[in-house]
Protein backbone atom coordinates (compact mmCIF):
# COMPACT_ATOMS: atom_id res chain seq x y z
CA UNK A 1 0.00 0.00 0.00
CA UNK A 2 1.38 3.48 -1.06
CA UNK A 3 0.52 6.04 2.04
CA UNK A 4 1.84 8.93 3.56
CA UNK A 5 3.33 8.35 7.17
CA UNK A 6 4.69 10.82 9.31
CA UNK A 7 5.73 9.30 12.93
CA UNK A 8 6.89 11.85 15.59
CA UNK A 9 8.15 14.36 13.20
CA UNK A 10 9.68 17.17 14.57
CA UNK A 11 11.51 20.78 13.17
CA UNK A 12 13.39 23.27 14.71
CA UNK A 13 14.68 26.24 13.37
CA UNK A 14 16.96 27.65 15.77
CA UNK A 15 14.73 28.46 19.44
CA UNK A 16 11.35 27.94 17.10
CA UNK A 17 9.58 24.61 16.96
CA UNK A 18 7.49 24.28 13.42
CA UNK A 19 6.39 21.03 13.47
CA UNK A 20 6.04 19.02 17.08
CA UNK A 21 6.11 15.17 17.47
CA UNK A 22 3.90 15.32 14.54
CA UNK A 23 1.95 11.64 14.02
CA UNK A 24 -0.49 11.16 11.02
CA UNK A 25 -0.74 8.67 8.40
CA UNK A 26 -2.45 9.83 4.53
CA UNK A 27 -3.86 6.69 2.75
CA UNK A 28 -4.49 5.70 -0.79
CA UNK A 29 -7.89 5.95 -2.75
CA UNK A 30 -9.31 9.62 -1.12
CA UNK A 31 -8.58 13.33 -0.88
CA UNK A 32 -6.71 14.27 2.34
CA UNK A 33 -7.44 18.15 3.23
CA UNK A 34 -4.12 19.04 4.82
CA UNK A 35 -5.32 22.27 6.75
CA UNK A 36 -3.91 24.74 9.58
CA UNK A 37 -3.46 28.75 10.37
CA UNK A 38 -0.38 30.43 8.82
CA UNK A 39 2.71 28.68 10.73
CA UNK A 40 1.07 25.68 11.79
CA UNK A 41 3.48 23.88 9.79
CA UNK A 42 1.69 22.56 7.06
CA UNK A 43 4.45 23.30 4.16
CA UNK A 44 7.20 22.67 6.74
CA UNK A 45 5.76 19.11 6.72
CA UNK A 46 5.80 18.68 3.07
CA UNK A 47 8.97 20.32 2.54
CA UNK A 48 10.36 17.47 5.04
CA UNK A 49 8.27 15.07 2.97
CA UNK A 50 9.95 15.95 -0.20
CA UNK A 51 13.68 16.05 1.55
CA UNK A 52 13.66 19.58 0.96
CA UNK A 53 14.39 19.85 4.70
CA UNK A 54 15.84 17.77 7.15
CA UNK A 55 14.16 16.74 10.48
CA UNK A 56 15.31 17.47 13.65
CA UNK A 57 14.07 13.83 14.49
CA UNK A 58 11.08 11.30 13.54
CA UNK A 59 10.40 9.92 10.25
CA UNK A 60 8.41 11.02 7.05
CA UNK A 61 8.23 8.75 4.48
CA UNK A 62 6.25 7.95 1.51
CA UNK A 63 5.69 3.84 0.74
CA UNK A 64 7.47 3.46 3.90
CA UNK A 65 10.87 4.89 2.12
CA UNK A 66 12.14 8.69 2.52
CA UNK A 67 11.71 10.52 -1.06
CA UNK A 68 15.16 10.89 -1.08
CA UNK A 69 15.58 7.23 -1.78
CA UNK A 70 12.92 6.54 -4.36
CA UNK A 71 14.42 5.75 -7.72
CA UNK A 72 13.52 8.18 -10.23
CA UNK A 73 10.70 10.23 -7.91
CA UNK A 74 8.89 11.30 -10.41
CA UNK A 75 7.24 7.83 -11.12
CA UNK A 76 6.16 7.29 -7.54
CA UNK A 77 5.62 11.03 -6.33
CA UNK A 78 4.13 13.94 -7.69
CA UNK A 79 4.02 17.55 -6.16
CA UNK A 80 2.93 21.06 -6.61
CA UNK A 81 4.54 23.50 -3.60
CA UNK A 82 5.60 26.51 -6.01
CA UNK A 83 4.57 27.10 -9.48
CA UNK A 84 6.88 29.80 -9.43
CA UNK A 85 9.69 27.87 -9.07
CA UNK A 86 10.04 26.97 -13.12
CA UNK A 87 13.18 28.82 -15.08
CA UNK A 88 11.07 31.70 -16.65
CA UNK A 89 13.27 31.26 -19.86
CA UNK A 90 12.44 27.90 -20.72
CA UNK A 91 9.24 27.14 -22.62
CA UNK A 92 6.97 24.89 -21.14
CA UNK A 93 7.90 21.98 -23.27
CA UNK A 94 11.12 22.08 -22.20
CA UNK A 95 10.76 22.83 -18.68
CA UNK A 96 8.63 19.01 -18.57
CA UNK A 97 11.36 17.82 -20.89
CA UNK A 98 14.18 18.49 -18.78
CA UNK A 99 11.93 16.77 -15.65
CA UNK A 100 11.06 13.45 -17.93
CA UNK A 101 15.13 13.02 -19.18
CA UNK A 102 16.14 13.01 -15.38
CA UNK A 103 13.58 10.48 -14.06
CA UNK A 104 13.55 8.02 -17.30
CA UNK A 105 10.24 9.18 -18.90
CA UNK A 106 9.75 9.91 -22.91
CA UNK A 107 9.06 12.78 -24.65
CA UNK A 108 5.24 11.30 -25.44
CA UNK A 109 4.36 11.89 -21.35
CA UNK A 110 5.28 15.22 -21.88
CA UNK A 111 2.53 16.26 -24.60
CA UNK A 112 0.34 14.20 -22.58
CA UNK A 113 0.50 15.64 -19.18
CA UNK A 114 0.52 19.00 -21.18
CA UNK A 115 -2.52 18.29 -23.54
CA UNK A 116 -4.35 17.23 -19.59
CA UNK A 117 -3.90 19.96 -17.99
CA UNK A 118 -5.00 22.30 -21.05
CA UNK A 119 -1.37 23.86 -22.16
CA UNK A 120 -1.39 21.92 -25.43
CA UNK A 121 -1.39 25.07 -27.65
CA UNK A 122 1.02 26.96 -25.52
CA UNK A 123 4.00 24.50 -24.93
CA UNK A 124 5.86 26.30 -26.69
CA UNK A 125 5.62 29.69 -25.10
CA UNK A 126 8.11 30.84 -22.50
CA UNK A 127 7.34 30.46 -19.05
CA UNK A 128 7.66 34.46 -18.16
CA UNK A 129 4.37 35.01 -20.24
CA UNK A 130 2.53 32.48 -18.38
CA UNK A 131 -0.24 34.15 -15.68
CA UNK A 132 -0.17 32.52 -12.64
CA UNK A 133 -2.64 30.01 -13.60
CA UNK A 134 -0.73 28.91 -16.45
CA UNK A 135 1.47 28.44 -14.37
CA UNK A 136 0.13 26.78 -11.67
CA UNK A 137 -1.19 24.46 -14.60
CA UNK A 138 2.21 23.98 -15.64
CA UNK A 139 3.25 22.66 -12.25
CA UNK A 140 0.56 20.17 -11.83
CA UNK A 141 1.58 19.00 -15.51
CA UNK A 142 5.16 18.04 -13.47
CA UNK A 143 3.00 16.72 -10.70
CA UNK A 144 1.40 14.37 -13.29
CA UNK A 145 4.23 13.48 -15.40
CA UNK A 146 5.29 10.17 -14.07
CA UNK A 147 1.76 8.63 -13.55
CA UNK A 148 2.81 8.61 -9.93
CA UNK A 149 0.54 7.05 -7.08
CA UNK A 150 0.84 9.59 -4.52
CA UNK A 151 0.70 13.16 -5.32
CA UNK A 152 0.97 16.50 -2.73
CA UNK A 153 -0.37 19.55 -3.67
CA UNK A 154 0.05 23.36 -2.02
CA UNK A 155 -2.72 25.30 -2.52
CA UNK A 156 -3.23 24.06 -6.11
CA UNK A 157 -6.88 26.59 -6.93
CA UNK A 158 -4.60 29.27 -6.06
CA UNK A 159 -4.71 31.70 -9.60
CA UNK A 160 -6.93 29.25 -11.32
CA UNK A 161 -10.08 31.00 -12.88
CA UNK A 162 -13.61 29.22 -12.02
CA UNK A 163 -13.18 26.95 -14.84
CA UNK A 164 -9.78 25.61 -13.49
CA UNK A 165 -10.74 25.43 -10.19
CA UNK A 166 -13.67 22.93 -11.34
CA UNK A 167 -11.11 21.43 -12.99
CA UNK A 168 -8.59 20.68 -10.57
CA UNK A 169 -11.33 19.75 -8.17
CA UNK A 170 -12.43 16.94 -10.74
CA UNK A 171 -8.84 15.89 -10.93
CA UNK A 172 -7.86 15.50 -7.52
CA UNK A 173 -11.63 13.20 -7.04
CA UNK A 174 -10.45 11.23 -10.43
CA UNK A 175 -6.76 10.67 -8.79
CA UNK A 176 -8.53 8.98 -5.52
CA UNK A 177 -10.82 7.03 -7.35
CA UNK A 178 -8.08 5.79 -9.50
CA UNK A 179 -6.43 4.63 -5.51
CA UNK A 180 -3.74 6.95 -5.75
CA UNK A 181 -3.16 9.13 -2.67
CA UNK A 182 -4.16 12.54 -2.42
CA UNK A 183 -2.95 15.23 0.21
CA UNK A 184 -3.83 18.97 -0.54
CA UNK A 185 -2.84 21.76 1.41
CA UNK A 186 -5.17 24.45 1.21
CA UNK A 187 -6.73 27.88 2.95
CA UNK A 188 -10.07 28.05 0.75
CA UNK A 189 -12.84 26.40 3.63
CA UNK A 190 -15.34 26.51 0.93
CA UNK A 191 -13.35 24.59 -1.88
CA UNK A 192 -11.85 21.87 0.01
CA UNK A 193 -15.09 20.94 1.54
CA UNK A 194 -15.89 20.43 -1.84
CA UNK A 195 -13.44 17.64 -2.52
CA UNK A 196 -11.50 16.18 0.21
CA UNK A 197 -12.97 12.95 1.95
CA UNK A 198 -10.43 13.55 5.07
CA UNK A 199 -9.47 15.88 7.29
CA UNK A 200 -5.93 16.36 8.61
CA UNK A 201 -5.37 19.96 10.48
CA UNK A 202 -2.40 21.35 12.28
CA UNK A 203 -1.96 24.28 14.81
CA UNK A 204 1.48 25.25 16.01
CA UNK A 205 2.97 22.54 14.59
CA UNK A 206 1.08 19.55 16.28
CA UNK A 207 -1.96 17.41 15.23
CA UNK A 208 -5.25 18.94 16.17
CA UNK A 209 -7.53 16.68 13.99
CA UNK A 210 -7.23 13.65 11.86
CA UNK A 211 -10.89 12.73 10.88
CA UNK A 212 -13.38 11.98 7.87
CA UNK A 213 -14.80 15.24 7.00
CA UNK A 214 -18.19 14.32 7.72
CA UNK A 215 -16.83 13.30 11.27
CA UNK A 216 -14.96 15.79 11.52
CA UNK A 217 -17.99 18.39 11.06
CA UNK A 218 -20.26 16.51 13.55
CA UNK A 219 -17.54 16.48 16.08
CA UNK A 220 -17.48 20.30 15.71
CA UNK A 221 -21.72 21.42 15.32
CA UNK A 222 -24.70 20.99 17.41
CA UNK A 223 -28.39 20.61 16.37
CA UNK A 224 -29.74 23.42 14.67
CA UNK A 225 -32.96 24.25 12.79
CA UNK A 226 -34.83 27.24 10.34
CA UNK A 227 -38.06 27.32 10.40
CA UNK A 228 -40.93 30.02 8.97
CA UNK A 229 -44.94 29.76 9.60
CA UNK A 230 -47.58 32.26 8.79
CA UNK A 231 -48.25 32.02 12.27
CA UNK A 232 -45.09 33.40 14.08
CA UNK A 233 -46.30 34.53 17.64
CA UNK A 234 -47.83 30.56 18.20
CA UNK A 235 -44.40 29.00 16.79
CA UNK A 236 -42.81 31.26 19.50
CA UNK A 237 -44.95 30.31 22.27
CA UNK A 238 -44.51 26.73 21.74
CA UNK A 239 -40.63 26.62 21.35
CA UNK A 240 -40.68 28.62 24.33
CA UNK A 241 -43.27 26.49 26.47
CA UNK A 242 -41.12 23.75 25.06
CA UNK A 243 -38.02 25.13 26.48
CA UNK A 244 -36.22 25.78 22.86
CA UNK A 245 -34.07 28.61 22.06
CA UNK A 246 -35.19 30.67 19.27
CA UNK A 247 -34.37 33.94 17.39
CA UNK A 248 -36.25 35.40 14.43
CA UNK A 249 -34.25 36.39 11.40
CA UNK A 250 -34.07 39.40 9.10
CA UNK A 251 -35.67 37.05 6.19
CA UNK A 252 -38.57 36.19 8.25
CA UNK A 253 -37.44 32.52 9.38
CA UNK A 254 -36.55 31.49 13.01
CA UNK A 255 -33.68 29.83 14.38
CA UNK A 256 -33.80 27.34 17.02
CA UNK A 257 -30.88 25.96 18.56
CA UNK A 258 -30.48 22.13 19.89
CA UNK A 259 -33.24 20.86 18.03
CA UNK A 260 -33.56 18.67 14.76
CA UNK A 261 -35.84 19.95 11.89
CA UNK A 262 -37.90 16.92 12.50
CA UNK A 263 -38.55 17.55 16.15
CA UNK A 264 -39.97 20.82 14.86
CA UNK A 265 -42.07 19.39 12.37
CA UNK A 266 -43.91 16.99 14.65
CA UNK A 267 -44.67 19.99 17.58
CA UNK A 268 -45.98 22.09 14.83
CA UNK A 269 -48.40 19.73 13.31
CA UNK A 270 -49.80 18.42 16.68
CA UNK A 271 -50.91 22.38 17.70
CA UNK A 272 -51.82 23.21 14.23
CA UNK A 273 -49.81 25.77 13.67
CA UNK A 274 -48.46 25.94 9.21
CA UNK A 275 -44.82 25.27 8.66
CA UNK A 276 -43.87 27.18 5.36
CA UNK A 277 -40.04 26.67 5.30
CA UNK A 278 -38.02 23.77 7.82
CA UNK A 279 -35.16 22.88 7.50
CA UNK A 280 -32.11 21.46 9.35
CA UNK A 281 -28.98 24.08 9.51
CA UNK A 282 -25.38 22.26 9.19
CA UNK A 283 -21.93 23.79 10.44
CA UNK A 284 -20.23 24.59 7.38
CA UNK A 285 -16.06 23.65 7.33
CA UNK A 286 -15.45 26.86 7.84
CA UNK A 287 -16.68 27.31 11.36
CA UNK A 288 -15.92 24.29 12.41
CA UNK A 289 -12.16 24.74 11.64
CA UNK A 290 -11.85 28.57 12.73
CA UNK A 291 -13.32 26.89 16.49
CA UNK A 292 -10.72 24.34 15.97
CA UNK A 293 -8.07 26.26 15.52
CA UNK A 294 -9.34 29.76 17.04
CA UNK A 295 -6.50 28.85 20.36
CA UNK A 296 -3.57 27.62 17.46
CA UNK A 297 -3.98 30.60 15.12
CA UNK A 298 -0.99 33.07 15.16
CA UNK A 299 -1.79 35.92 13.41
CA UNK A 300 -5.45 36.62 14.38
CA UNK A 301 -7.34 40.34 13.76
CA UNK A 302 -8.48 42.10 17.14
CA UNK A 303 -12.41 41.03 16.24
CA UNK A 304 -11.38 37.45 16.06
CA UNK A 305 -9.49 37.56 19.46
CA UNK A 306 -12.52 39.10 21.10
CA UNK A 307 -15.38 36.37 20.47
Amino acid sequence: MTSIDVHELTKDYGGTRAVDHLTFQVRPGRVTGFLGPNGAGKSTTMRLLLGLDRPTSGTATIGGQPYAALPEPLRHVGALLDPQAAHAARTARDHLLALAVSNGLGATRVEEVLEETGLGHVGGRRIRTFSLGMRQRLGMAAALLGDPAVVMLDEPSNGLDPEGIVWIRELMRRLAREGRTVLVSSHLMSETSSFADHLIVLGQGRLLADLPMRTFLESRSKPRAKVRTTEPARLGELLAREGYRAAPDEDGRWTVEDVRAEEIGAMAAKEGIPIMELMDEHTTLEQAYLDLTADATEFASAGRQEV
